[in-house]
């Protein structure tokens, strides 16, 4: 009897999460036709009382009360609509494939009622690149985070593609030794950066193209004046090339995406009533000069010459 009673129990609190909500609460009477479906017995009082147990443990079971009681479950772990965007962000990911995606909507479909799991199946058509086919990513980045927390190395492989689109390994297999400092996401892609062993430096590898990721037990090379943050302002798309100081003149106009590219505490002055100067520490990289492309004019270098010539080669290239 007193295993029947608990089984009672489980699967009243699996009923009322899987199947009630607001729109759809249900009855006492529904409640004992579903114990029915196992193979329990049970009266009205029985009902009420588990209720009230559940209630008493935290479940928000809200009672809709008319001249039959109806009982659903209130706000859950997640709301619909804090649901609906994490779905809209595993959905839209180019770093979480097909399958994977699949695989984790459905779990938190599990979240909520089934008539609102419904809800979720929705999706997302993206322009651009399309989701990637290595299921490993997703484990590899784990293995980085948690490398990352623990102040440890990591050993890797890393692959390119060849003309015919075949992954091969760079330098005949190379295992890097990296510590990992940070997990970088820029257009889509995730980073690791870190002290290089091969490089000698700090350094940058594309996730999705690492593969045989394993932990060391060794402790990281630290770096202690490492800002992630600030790394990523002065490294466009992921380039190792060496930084140098930059300066800009800028309409008024563009204020706003300096201050977006590079931060509030970027270093700007009046130039005349229509310009101003910026000072900016950058890797004067194919990204970087793209980024200038696309003011048309409204920003352009003026310093070093150096850097000036390499973007006025890289349009006459483009032309």
């Amino acid at each position: 009897m007193k295993n029947e009673s608990q089984q009672a129990l489980l699967l009243l609190w699996q009923y009322l999460h899987q199947h009630t909500d607001e729109q759809h609460p249900v009855s006492v009477t529904d409640i004992l036709a579903f114990w029915q479906q196992h193979g329990i017995q049970a009266g009205r009082k029985s009902v009420y009382t588990d209720i009230e147990l559940l209630q008493n443990v935290g479940m928000d079971i809200v009672c809709v009360k008319s001249s039959q009681n109806r009982y659903f479950v209130g706000q859950g772990l997640f709301e619909l609509p804090e649901l609906k965007l994490l779905v809209d962000a595993v959905e839209s990911s180019r770093f979480i494939t097909e399958k994977k995606s699949t695989a984790l909507i459905k779990k938190l479909g599990h979240l909520t009622s089934t008539a609102q799991a419904e809800q979720l199946n929705r999706r997302i058509y993206m322009g651009g690149t399309p989701k990637p086919e290595n299921e490993s990513i997703y484990y590899n980045v784990d293995t980085i985070h948690n490398a990352v927390q623990k102040k440890q190395q990591i050993t890797f492989q890393y692959f390119e593609y060849t003309p015919k689109k075949e992954k091969i390994l760079k330098h005949d297999g190379y295992k890097y030794r990296f510590s990992p400092y940070a997990m970088i996401w820029n257009r889509d892609c995730y980073y690791a950066v870190g002290w290089s062993e091969k490089h000698g430096k700090i350094a940058q590898f594309r996730v999705d193209r690492m593969t045989a990721v394993e932990p060391l037990e060794q402790a990281a090379v630290q770096t202690p004046d490492f800002d992630p943050a600030e790394y990523v302002r002065k490294v466009f798309g992921m380039y190792p090339d060496d930084l140098c100081t930059v300066e800009l003149l800028c309409d008024n106009e563009v204020m706003r995406s300096v201050i977006d590219r590079f931060g509030e505490n970027v270093r700007t002055e009046t130039a005349d009533e229509q310009h101003f100067r910026a000072t900016v520490e950058v890797a004067p990289s194919p990204p970087f000069f793209s980024w200038i492309f696309t003011f048309g004019g409204k920003i352009r270098i003026i310093s070093p010459l150096t850097v000036l010539e390499e973007m006025r080669d890289m349009a006459a290239w483009l032309k």
